[in-house]
């Protein structure tokens, strides 16, 4: 980076929330130039507004950052608007020599970026913009053919081949403070979670900060990856990462919990096949991300344009039953309960619950998307457009149309004891294992009092096969 006048950088954080292996944070320190570190809560036009469990993490995790960035002499600064208007108030407030960032690859934000990059060109201000989110950048991994890969295993295949020496850059020990700090929001004005909403009170199993996700890593690799391929499909037992929203904030990157894995692996510490099934689902996470940057608007259009045709169901009353937790099947109703409780939900329920929803009953999988964009603390959008696209049928890669799961095999499948159903829907606590999944087979004895006030299926599965299966057959080209 070639910065042609006096002043201190700005390091604009968004998600990468982080001080280890931020490429931006370290390329500023290293100039030994005084750092600016800024977060904006953007405002930009066209730019997704987070979701309310995801302003709560963020809330979290910002408090985090700054605690860490005053522990190197420094501090981060917070603003709230619209990008372009933020920075013009900073750059010139601070009297900016350069102003930094780490990439992020949907429409909006590539679009924001681009404008800020000119314009910062034009008044003379230094600019460069790192990746700190990614393995493979989207435009780094190609076919033969030059063309972005469809399916997953040929394109992580293709992605893991570029993968050789993984180097993880450590924090920087110091920041030299400028002269003259910037004016800055206080974090508490912001409001990101009011203290009398009481949604969120069950989600103190969450540590959000880099030190909360340096944890999590830890605990992960020294315990639950030793069995991780046969475990993780199991809501009831403690066998996932839960590092998503860690990862999505950028309180680590992947190329930190990559280095950590394979070191585990090398180590003899975990089973290396048990480490790379658990990398598969980074490089899931990273496919996502290279389909939504080739397909900028897959947030409201199909992968697959003949889906944009199918029939969804307005149905406000069954979609209330779902998000509510309010089916008539266990496994259903505990996955929507675990999310409004905790922010989230164990990935194989995630694509139980989508697949109940588009399939069951008809619902368009844009209105669940978005009530997990809402609720989730792992919102992510490239993840999360591309799994409800992906359960749908119509997305890349995606489950075959008549792939419709029954939720009762499903939750005899992967909850055979009904731990994780009886955790999440108490009222069913006490039935026996064989009718923890068909709570309606349950004889009506005085001792059934609690199962009887769970609903009865708001819609027989047979009957919600077939009709969706009619549905999908319908489809242009389907």
């Amino acid at each position: 980076m070639r910065i042609e006048r006096d002043g201190p950088i700005i390091v604009w954080l968004r998600n990468d929330l982080r001080l280890a292996d931020n490429p931006a944070l370290i390329a500023a320190a290293a100039t030994g130039r005084p750092v600016i570190p800024l977060y904006i809560l953007d405002e930009t036009p066209g730019v997704r507004p987070m979701g309310d469990a995801s302003l709560w993490w963020l809330d979290k995790s910002l408090a985090a950052l700054d605690a860490a960035l005053r522990a190197t002499g420094s501090r981060l600064i917070l603003r709230r608007g619209p990008a372009r208007a933020v920075l013009e108030e900073v750059v010139a407030d601070a009297e900016a020599a350069a102003v930094v960032w780490n990439r992020l690859y949907d429409a909006a934000s590539i679009e924001r970026d681009s404008a800020l990059k000119a314009w910062l060109k034009d008044e003379g201000v230094a600019c460069e913009s790192f990746n700190a989110g990614l393995l493979n950048e989207p435009w780094t991994v190609k076919n033969g053919s030059g063309q972005p890969y469809k399916v997953f295993t040929p394109y992580w295949r293709a992605a893991r081949d570029q993968l050789h020496d993984v180097h993880v850059e450590p924090a920087p020990k110091t920041l030299a403070a400028p002269a003259h700090w910037p004016h800055g929001d206080a974090l508490e004005d912001w409001t990101l979670h009011p203290a009398l909403l009481d949604w969120s009170t069950g989600f103190d199993l969450w540590t959000p900060g880099e030190a909360g996700a340096l944890a999590r890593l830890d605990d992960f690799l020294s315990g639950p990856v030793q069995d991780y391929g046969h475990k993780r499909d199991f809501p009831g037992v403690e066998a996932t990462s839960r590092l998503s929203p860690h990862l999505h904030f950028g309180e680590i990157g992947p190329r930190q919990v990559w280095a950590a894995a394979r070191h585990a692996a090398e180590a003899g510490d975990a089973p290396a096949g048990q480490v790379e099934k658990f990398l598969s689902e980074i490089g899931w996470r990273e496919f996502n991300h290279s389909i939504l940057f080739h397909n900028p608007d897959l947030p409201h259009t199909s992968f697959r344009p003949e889906f944009d045709g199918f029939p969804w169901v307005k149905n406000p009353a069954a979609f209330e039953a779902w998000s509510r937790g309010q089916t008539g099947y266990p496994i259903v109703d505990a996955g929507m309960r675990e999310l409004w409780a905790t922010g989230f939900m164990h990935n194989r329920v995630r694509m139980i619950v989508a697949s109940f929803l588009v399939k069951h009953l008809l619902i368009d999988w844009r209105e669940g998307e978005a009530w997990f964009w809402d609720t989730l603390v792992d919102a992510d959008l490239a993840s999360n457009v591309g799994n409800w696209q992906w359960v749908a049928g119509g997305g890349a890669d995606a489950a075959p149309y008549f792939r419709i799961f029954n939720p009762i095999a499903q939750g005899q499948k992967f909850d055979p004891a009904g731990a994780y159903v009886r955790r999440w829907v108490p009222e069913l606590a006490k039935l026996p294992d064989a009718l923890i999944h068909e709570p309606w087979k349950a004889s009506p004895d005085p001792g059934a009092a609690a199962a009887r006030i769970y609903p009865e299926p708001i819609v027989g599965h047979p009957a919600a096969r077939e009709r969706a299966l009619e549905a999908y057959r319908g489809l242009k080209g389907g």
